[in-house]
């Protein structure tokens, strides 16, 4: 509570984290964080008719270690006004800064923080990793589904295919707003490949292709992870296709994404799994370019977007009212807006009542499109079973060579 003599504000601010996650190796990743304090309940009683005019400075007041200068208003003031006031709303009060960390030392903070008393947020908006395989697991979290009040947000017809979306197999603790489509896993050599020609993924491992490949190698956490999840899990492609491709195809594996950019683009290799910037290669000229879908579909991924609401909570009351505005419709538009102001991935939200002109397109969902949500088990986010096809199928190339 903050007090000053002639008016009275009272502040209940609540904390709200925002942050993308890329891991970098298993359980360490990078966690860019976007952490937002804002109070509410902001009430001010102004005494009528005065102004700052009718205020003077008095001896400043010191408390705990911070010094802040005092005012009073005059008895001439008080006089004219009756000795009323009026009760007015004030803008909230909020601060907002950007945070590099890693997540591990992140959760970390949080949890030491819990366990010595100190329940500081009051609303975490992160990966999977973060609020699901620490936080939850932890039993961090009160169920959020009680919290979602709005009729527009709980109404899910609102929402991609008509339901709620929840990472937890309860079903209540941490929600997914964010269903971002793939795109651009795989680039080509325009003056080598007809993209007319390849219409399924199956197309990419055709006898013609072989030792014309490039990949990622995705034992390094990155780009790659998440299409390849979608190969392993999709019933029509599945860990056949992925020891075809890295057991069969005489496959080349980088790690320098510049050297795979000028690999592609000089003819070295005709097809690229998990380029990165080929746009970027595009727009200089260079003959590369990226498909867009296959007949077999494309994978949606959560990426930050799952919300959870923690337990003991010192400000209950707001961080529900910040869930439901967040997964509003407003909310939910002010988030893809940020995003793309940022210059960041955009994300699309799972909210479809909503314009998406802010979202790029090879993160849109589109109409037609076949989604497998590989997200949307908690088994299906694990990368080790598909780490162990893909190095089951480089150990089969081997054998091949000798």
């Amino acid at each position: 509570m903050r007090i000053a003599n002639g008016g009275f504000a009272f502040l209940k601010p609540f904390v709200s984290i925002l942050g993308l996650d890329r891991e970098l190796f298993p359980n360490f990743a990078v966690t860019a964080a976007y952490t937002y304090r804002h109070s509410t309940d902001f009430s001010w009683h102004p005494r009528i008719g005065m102004t700052s005019a009718d205020f003077t400075a008095r001896a400043p007041v010191t408390l705990r270690g911070y010094t802040a200068q005092a005012y009073a208003p005059s008895a001439a003031g008080i006089a004219l006004s009756g000795g009323g006031r009026i009760l007015a709303n004030r803008p909230g009060y909020h601060v907002a800064q950007w945070e590099l960390a890693n997540s591990i030392s992140e959760v970390l903070a949080i949890l030491a923080e819990r366990r010595a008393g100190k329940f500081i947020a009051d609303v975490s908006s992160e990966g999977i990793t973060s609020n699901y395989r620490a936080l939850h697991l932890a039993k961090s979290f009160d169920p959020i589904k009680p919290a979602l009040l709005l009729p527009e947000v709980t109404d899910e017809s609102h929402w991609y295919q008509g339901k709620h979306r929840y990472i937890d197999p309860e079903g209540q603790f941490v929600f997914r707003y964010v269903g971002t489509q793939q795109q651009g896993n795989i680039a080509y050599n325009t003056k080598l490949v007809n993209p007319k020609e390849i219409r399924s993924v199956w197309d990419l491992v055709d006898a013609r292709w072989k030792g014309k490949i490039i990949a990622r190698d995705v034992r390094v956490p990155g780009p790659g992870s998440a299409p390849m999840r979608f190969f392993y899990l999709h019933p029509a492609i599945g860990p056949t296709f992925i020891k075809k491709l890295f057991g069969e195809m005489d496959v080349t594996l980088f790690r320098d994404f510049r050297q795979s950019i000028d690999w592609l683009a000089s003819g070295k290799a005709s097809l690229c799994f998990f380029c990165s910037d080929t746009d970027k290669a595009k727009l200089q000229g260079l003959p590369v370019d990226e498909f867009v879908n296959f007949k077999e579909g494309a994978p949606l991924v959560t990426q930050y977007g799952t919300l959870a609401l923690l337990n003991r909570a010192p400000h209950a009351n707001a961080a529900k009212v910040f869930i439901n505005w967040f997964l509003s419709r407003d909310g939910q538009i002010a988030l893809q807006k940020s995003l793309a102001r940022s210059g960041a991935e955009t994300a699309d939200s799972l909210r479809i009542d909503i314009p998406k002109d802010d979202v790029k397109p090879e993160n849109r969902r589109a109409p037609g499109v076949n989604y497998l949500d590989i997200d949307s088990q908690v088994e299906w986010t694990e990368m080790k079973p598909v780490l162990a096809i893909f190095e089951e199928a480089l150990a089969n190339a081997e054998k091949q060579k000798k």
